[in-house]
């Protein structure tokens, strides 16, 4: 103990941090990590899901401590592995700092289900993740920086090579910075947006900024307890409003005046970030490079590209540790966070190929140009990538670099009986986006039965796109799919992004009936037929999708492609609609068109339905006009008036129906 103790001093004067991995039995891994805490004077901040600990937080609520520093912390990895908080964890130590990471006995490990899988792997039970271990024990064994504390072997400290005196930052700009504010101080109306690793100093800039400006300034971030850094610079101008209350006050408002500052801007969802953006003179927005917050790269290319007057600043210098720490380094390496600047155009021929799971260089490969192309790419996606069941990869090559990847994952295959239960709103099984939907939100009560891959991502390298690559790699994986019944897609509707698909051969099968918070957009689902069972699927929801449009108000004006219907009957598939929704759990989005047809035929005053459906009026102002106590009470009287209206028109029909449907609950 003594040895740490020394080099947790010498640390502190090289302005490093480092990784200490303890790794054996649960009881004997907590009792060092407390020694420590007893040697060490520290925060000693405990990141898990159980502790006695004063200082403790769950890592889902990690974000909420962004922007804070903390000197030492523990991360208990030993029943689940979140790896993004881990990264989250690592930005917030300061120089000096250890991050101690408990995990099992690396010998047990591999074969060990890991709590954390849930998120992101789509099965019912923790599942063990033997590939992500392995590139973790990997990443220590090339990392000479990093300390492993075995149970099964005797504690040793590495002779670590001595480093020069680390200078901390004084609070003074530094020089990156320093110009950085002078090109604010004269910016014309516009966006400008910093962007560095962490550790660099733009929380403090933009502070810094604030500080001098005489402009009115409104702060924001996902979470106001990661602006103390910003608050702290900012003094008494510090003026913070939540995201969504700004949002609130912009729509009240219109315009505001001065500055809007925003800090990790790529945690903020896209629509929402250009609403408050587009409301303001200036903005400066600052953001993380590194994936556990959004990539900077996809930012840059996603969101900042809609903005002409945008200015584009970095920060490289590390301000709060030294140049080349070690907890950087092993973190950069375990997680890919490499976010390279796409500097020249790959040559050469083309040349695509599937990929297994297990053939780790290629999967780094497409993490990479997922990062590159999405500013949403998260380590989540990179423990799926390489642990969950059921997913498949396409790579684009030229020469050694990779410019074109597609991840598809595999979805259906449910039971008959499971399938006709999700059909009626009685179970959700975890997974199988598309295929669930179908069932859940489309005509055909066995649509979950078929068995379908769905494109969860599609990236081009940055110098590569609209050239046809991207649609190249679909045609290629799709000649090459056996076993399922259909390609599908689940997309944020765009006009521009449908030809993309229409072009690909894609049928549209789904339309969503509200926007997406992280897109701004409507859901839109869209399927390749590649079986006569698949070819009867996309007749059928396509076919359904024609009848509804007239009532689907925000698609009227889109050119969908889709066959023309002109029918106000009530077919046999309505009448079974309207039953999954008078007398199980179908939503009323699912039963729209068929709610429309169904007014049209009966006189029956039905004022909830007629209310919502027909007229348009709020729910709020329905629930307060019909005396009802919220949206339960709402739509519970909607689905009785549906059931009173079917049994209006043919009573044995409905009872029937009723009875059927009812009996999908019990399998």
């Amino acid at each position: 103990m003594q040895q740490l103790i020394e080099l947790s001093a010498r640390m502190v004067r090289e302005g490093f941090r480092r990784l200490l991995v303890i790794a054996g039995q649960p009881a004997w891994s907590e009792a060092q990590a407390s020694t420590l805490r007893d040697s060490l004077p520290g925060d000693w901040l405990w990141v898990g899901e159980n502790s006695g600990w004063s200082q403790h937080i769950q890592p889902r609520a990690l974000t909420t401590l962004l922007g804070r520093e903390f000197h030492h912390a523990v991360f208990d990895a030993r029943e689940g592995f979140d790896v993004a908080a881990f990264a989250a964890l690592g930005g917030t130590l300061t120089a000096g700092s250890w991050l101690v990471l408990l995990t099992p006995p690396f010998a047990l490990w591999p074969q060990q289900p890991d709590a954390d899988s849930l998120r992101w792997s789509d099965t019912a039970e923790p599942i063990p993740t033997p590939l992500f271990i392995d590139h973790f024990c990997r990443t220590l064994r090339d990392d000479p920086q990093t300390v492993v504390w075995q149970q099964a072997s005797p504690f040793s400290l590495p002779d670590f090579p001595p480093w020069p005196e680390w200078h901390a930052a004084t609070g003074a700009p530094e020089h990156e910075q320093a110009q950085i504010l002078e090109q604010l101080q004269h910016m014309p109306p516009g966006v400008a947006v910093v962007t560095a690793p962490r550790g660099r100093g733009k929380s403090a800039l933009a502070g810094m900024h604030i500080a001098r400006i005489s402009e009115p300034v409104t702060v924001t971030a996902p979470a106001r307890a990661a602006t103390d850094v910003l608050a702290q610079y900012a003094g008494e101008r510090f003026n913070f409003i939540a995201p969504d209350v700004l949002l609130q006050q912009i729509t009240a408002q219109g315009t505001l005046p001065g500055w809007l500052v925003v800090d990790e801007a790529a945690a903020i969802p896209g629509p929402l970030l250009h609403a408050l953006v587009s409301a303001f003179p200036r903005a400066l927005l600052t953001t993380t490079v590194q994936g556990y917050e959004g990539t900077g790269q996809g930012f840059l290319l996603k969101f900042c590209a809609g903005f002409p007057q945008l200015r584009h600043y970095t920060l490289s210098t590390p301000l709060r540790w030294a140049q080349g720490c070690p907890l950087e380094q092993v973190i950069n390496a375990l997680l890919l966070f490499d976010d390279e600047p796409v500097v020249k155009p790959p040559t050469g021929d083309i040349t695509m190929q599937p990929l297994s799971a297990r053939a780790w260089q290629e999967t780094a490969a497409i993490y990479r140009l997922l990062a590159s192309a999405h500013y949403r790419t998260s380590p989540l996606d990179l423990r799926r990538m390489m642990d969950a069941p059921g997913q498949h990869f396409w790579l684009a090559w030229r020469a050694q670099t990779a410019v074109a990847a597609l991840w598809m994952v595999e979805e259906g295959g449910l039971s008959a009986d499971l399938s006709q239960a999700v059909w009626a709103g009685f179970r959700r099984p975890r997974g199988n986006l598309v295929a669930q939907s179908l069932a859940a939100h489309g005509g055909s009560p066995l649509a979950a039965t078929l068995r379908g891959r769905r494109i969860s991502r599609i990236a081009v390298h940055p110098f590569c796109q609209r050239t046809g690559i991207g649609s190249a790699l679909i045609a290629h994986a799709r000649a090459h799919t056996t076993g399922c019944d259909y390609l599908s897609v689940s997309f944020g509707y765009t006009p521009e992004l449908w030809r993309f698909w229409q072009r690909c051969g894609f049928s549209l099968v789904r339309l969503g009936s509200h926007r997406e918070a992280s897109s701004g957009c409507f859901t839109a689902m869209a399927i390749i037929p590649l079986t006569a069972a698949g070819e009867a699927l996309r007749v059928r929801e396509q076919t359904r999708l024609a009848r509804d449009l007239p009532w689907l108000a925000d698609w009227r004006e889109e050119t969908l492609s889709l066959p023309v219907v002109q029918s106000t009957t009530l077919s046999e598939e309505d009448w079974l609609e309207l039953a999954g929704f008078a007398f199980a759990h179908r939503p009323l989005s699912a039963a729209y068109g068929a709610l429309c047809r169904l007014l049209a035929h009966t006189h029956l005053p039905l004022l909830a339905l007629r209310g919502q459906v027909s007229d348009g009026e709020s729910e709020q102002a329905l629930c307060q006009r019909l005396s009802l106590n919220g949206r339960k009470a709402l739509l519970l009287s909607q689905r009785q008036e549906c059931d009173q209206a079917l049994l209006h028109l043919d009573a044995d029909r409905a009872l029937k129906l009723k009875t059927q449907v009812q009996k999908l609950q019990f399998f």
